[in-house]
Formats: structure tokens, sequence, C-alpha cells
């Protein structure tokens, strides 16, 4: 497995606090009349979402921009005896040919790694997608305060074992940089026999508030629904979840 797909593992393959809303809004959207096509997931990685709403039941299309991150989707949904399609594309310039998709949506921070330019082209491409009455659900990281490395309490590393290698991943610094805010980390690996290393990783998101992607979304011909929330962890920030409706 490539290492890239690793820490796409430790860092998001765990978080399980939206898991039950997901859920919950692709049985609400099977519900809608007229919406029996597939769900999109969009920046869908290794499946962490695709493939618990795929174990129920459900029709989803797996879409990212990184083909490893789908080849290591496509593995495990083999080793679970499941059908996924999997869309190598990137998410604000989808352009896939079809309008049946009961819900397109889009976990964790997918849409505030595209750059307003690119969010507003994932939310034109999320109205020419979704089936008539469908949804559409973008979730928004709720708080970006800064910290750093002076701060005595960091938030816990996200860690994982693969192949007797511990991965590490600790957040050291959030810092402001004006229209985005940079997640930076120290990654370490533990070998089984006792080798250390290390690396820094930067992740940059755009601060955009709930109430501006609604109105980009109703601008690009959807409707805002009332927002959901998933509530912050001991581990994990909260969640806002723009609802659209197609």
């Amino acid at each position: 497995m490539p290492e890239h797909v690793v820490w796409h593992d430790v860092e998001c393959g765990r978080y399980d606090a939206d898991v039950a809303l997901w859920r919950g809004l692709a049985a609400a959207a099977a519900d809608v009349p007229g919406t029996l096509g597939p769900i999109l997931d969009v920046g869908a990685g290794t499946g962490r979402i695709t493939l618990d709403l795929a174990r129920r039941g459900h029709e989803v299309v797996a879409l990212d921009h990184d083909a490893d991150l789908l080849a290591e989707l496509r593995a495990r949904a083999r080793a679970e005896g499941l059908e996924v399609e999997t869309i190598v594309a990137d998410a604000g310039e989808l352009a896939l040919g079809r309008r049946d998709f009961a819900l397109v949506m889009a976990p964790m921070q997918t849409v505030q790694l595209l750059r307003p330019a690119g969010r507003l082209g994932f939310l034109r491409g999320a109205r020419a997608h979704v089936a008539p009455g469908g949804l559409v659900a973008i979730a928004l990281v709720d708080v970006l305060d800064t910290f750093d490395d002076e701060h005595v309490l960091l938030p816990l590393p996200d860690q994982l074992v693969v192949d007797g290698a511990l991965y590490s991943s600790q957040p050291v610094a959030l810092r402001d940089h004006g229209a985005t805010v940079a997640i930076e980390r120290i990654r370490q690996v533990v070998t089984a026999d006792g080798k250390r290393s290390a690396s820094d990783d930067i992740l940059h998101l755009d601060r955009v508030t709930l109430h501006e992607v609604e109105a980009e979304g109703r601008a690009a011909g959807l409707t805002p629904l009332p927002a959901r929330i998933v509530d912050a962890t001991e581990e994990h920030v909260g969640t806002s979840v723009v609802m659209l409706r197609g």
C-alpha cells in the first residue's frame, strides 16, 4: 500500500462521529419519490463512508482525485463482496454525464480543500448530477481557531499499526493564513525493528461558513434546507453539514 494511502487511513479513516448522519441521509434520500438512483460520495478516499453505506445495501459511486486511494477502496470492497463503482475525477469539475444521484455528499472537509473556484464548480456540478428532489450534503469543519506549539495541551495524535509499524500523526499547529487555515502535523513511523523516522505535513483548508456555502448553493440552483450538526468529540472538532435540495 502506498505510504500516502496509509497516512490517509491514519488521519481520516477512523473518524466515525458522522457515520450515523450519512446513514440517515442515505436512507432519507432513497425515500424521496423519483430519486432511486445511487449515492455519489465525493472525496471518498479509501471508503470510510462508501463501504459503510454499501454494506447497508445502498448503491454508491465513489469519487476521488487520487487513484491510489480508490484502488485501496476497490480492494476492500472486493474483500467484502461489495459492488462499488469508483471514478477518478476532480470534485471541482464534475462531468459524469448523468443526473440520477439521490444524494451527492461531501464528507469530512473535502469542499474546504477545493479553494473558492473549485467549491463553486462542485456546487454547479452537484446541481447538474443530483436527481430532481435529491439531496446535496456538504460537511464543513466548524472550529478553526488557531493554536501552535506553545500550547501545553496539543490534540492527541492519530495512530495506526500497519504491517507491524506504528504510524503516528500529531497536529502541532493551526495557523491563520487569512482565507485559509494551515493544519501542521508531524508524522512519525516506528517500524517493527525499532527504526524511527519523521516528516512534516501541512494541509490548507478554506475558511468558509455554512451561510456562505448555502448562498453559493442557491446561486448554483440548489435550495438550502436546515443544516445538520455533528457534535465535537474529545478527539475531533464539530462539523456543520450544509443541506441543499436539487
